[in-house]
């Protein structure tokens, strides 16, 4: 992707997880299925909007895309607040969901674990064993899109997944599978990504 896709370089994208939500706090997958954010998720995201507010010198140049999930929907409407922009400028974009995780969606994490006893969660990609969950194919090929489309503004703030934003660092600057995986999900810190190189801002 950095060789081929030169527009993809040349673009600014900040790239944030939304905020502690209620099934992350009770260790549940959340997948496409949705939880609120909680009163630390919420300071999250303002935290990160904040933060944004001093990297940003005008804000009003910047693109706004958000996953329509409620639980990115609610973080990208307090970055919007942080920075003193409508949120009516938010472009909702299915391709940034989460990975659907199947039939273990609101599942906590621990019951899981009893009933599956096979599992192995030093596994990093053991959500993708979830039946009828989405594939690894599936979830590149949406990123692999994403950052390609040449629709997608040059400064750009993305409010993502976990998951799914792993995946688009990975595409980013191509790294292999297992190392995709292995990235950290911050919720107290946001990513940049520009000229082929990934930075971790914390908040």
């Amino acid at each position: 992707l950095v060789d081929s896709a030169g527009e993809t370089m040349s673009r600014t994208l900040y790239l944030l997880r939304h905020g502690q939500t209620r099934y992350n706090a009770e260790l549940r997958l959340q997948g496409r299925c949705n939880s609120e954010l909680t009163p630390r998720g919420e300071a999250q995201a303002l935290a990160m909007g904040a933060r944004l507010a001093k990297l940003l010198t005008e804000p009003t140049d910047w693109t706004i895309y958000a996953s329509p999930l409620g639980r990115a929907r609610q973080t990208a409407e307090r970055v919007c607040q942080q920075l003193g922009l409508d949120q009516e400028r938010i472009i909702w974009d299915e391709r940034l969901v989460e990975l659907g995780m199947g039939e273990w969606e609101s599942r906590r994490v621990p019951e899981l674990l009893a009933a599956h006893p096979e599992l192995d969660l030093e596994e990093p990609d053991w959500y993708l064993q979830a039946p009828h969950g989405e594939s690894f194919e599936s979830i590149q090929r949406r990123a692999r899109q994403w950052l390609e489309d040449e629709h997608i503004a040059e400064q750009a703030i993305v409010v993502s997944h976990g998951l799914f934003g792993a995946m688009l660092r990975g595409a980013y600057v191509d790294l292999d599978y297992t190392t995709t995986w292995l990235q950290e999900l911050p919720q107290d810190a946001f990513f940049k990504l520009s000229g082929g190189r990934i930075e971790r801002i914390a908040c």
